[in-house]
């Protein structure tokens, strides 16, 4: 992995194991691009994320285009805050591994597994997988500005 830029004040990782969305960039067979925002966890320098392989499209655009993009964005319109990740690499489905959704659910739905959306209790390994994002170059920029604009 290559950091090709990195403006940040911190450690790349303190942006990345917060539960932010990233937007991922896939290409359709005819070559169309489509974004999706979905749930990550980074781990190993790897961004992992759950994949539908039966209700959505990005897990199959995944294993028909392995090249992908991958953004996320820590934005807060109060406080000016703008900072940016970007990633470049190539992705796969890999099988699910329990400790690892556990992980990755955890950081939006909390630890109170009872509590969780009934859709995220069990997930059936036959219809779910992990897309895997090997990053092969990255770009980190905090492009906060100073707000001028009231807020109620």
């Amino acid at each position: 992995m290559e950091i090709v830029e990195n403006t940040l004040d911190g450690p790349l990782d303190a942006v990345l194991d917060r539960p932010l969305f990233c937007f991922l960039g896939t290409a359709s067979p005819e070559g169309h691009p489509r974004v999706s925002p979905l749930w990550f966890l980074w781990e190993d320098e790897r961004v992992w994320i759950l994949g539908d392989t039966e209700g959505k499209s990005y897990a199959r655009r995944v294993a028909e285009r392995p090249e992908v993009a991958l953004a996320v964005v820590d934005f807060d319109v109060r406080s000016g805050r703008v900072i940016h990740v970007g990633m470049r690499g190539e992705a796969s489905l890999e099988p699910l591994d329990d400790d690892r959704v556990d992980r990755l659910l955890e950081r939006y739905l909390g630890e109170a597994r009872s509590a969780w959306d009934p859709r995220f209790a069990a997930l059936d390994p036959d219809r779910w997988s992990f897309v895997r994002v090997d990053p092969d170059t990255v770009v980190a920029r905090d492009q906060s500005f100073s707000p001028s604009l009231e807020r109620a």
